[in-house]
């Protein structure tokens, strides 16, 4: 049996997020490959339902260290804070990952 935490990929799942105000700011782990991508048109759910952040960074490095075999491990700071104040909703997970519906560019640091 799979426990589904965030629906993944699994569009006719229903999840029940809380909706919540974020910290003024969340981190997503990533690889060198996708940075020029992401931070030209912000960070997208992919083949998931949503994007997935972490409020510390340690979290976001581990997840970007999965793929270090394709390229070398980035953190991307998020303006959670600018982004729910400017009306993007944000829901948290039961095991605590955040999520979005996407991050658009101006929200983005490379740290």
């Amino acid at each position: 049996m799979i426990r589904c935490r965030q629906g993944h990929s699994i569009p006719w799942l229903e999840m029940d997020f809380r909706k919540i105000d974020p910290p003024a700011v969340l981190y997503h782990g990533t690889i060198t490959a996708f940075l020029d991508s992401i931070m030209t048109e912000g960070l997208k759910p992919m083949s998931r339902q949503h994007v997935h952040l972490t409020w510390d960074i340690s979290t976001a490095m581990k997840v970007a260290q999965r793929r270090k075999s394709q390229g070398k491990p980035v953190i991307l700071e998020v303006d959670a804070g600018a982004m729910a104040a400017d009306g993007i909703t944000f829901y948290l997970s039961d095991n605590d990952v955040w999520l979005t519906d996407c991050v658009p560019p101006k929200y983005l640091k490379e740290l």
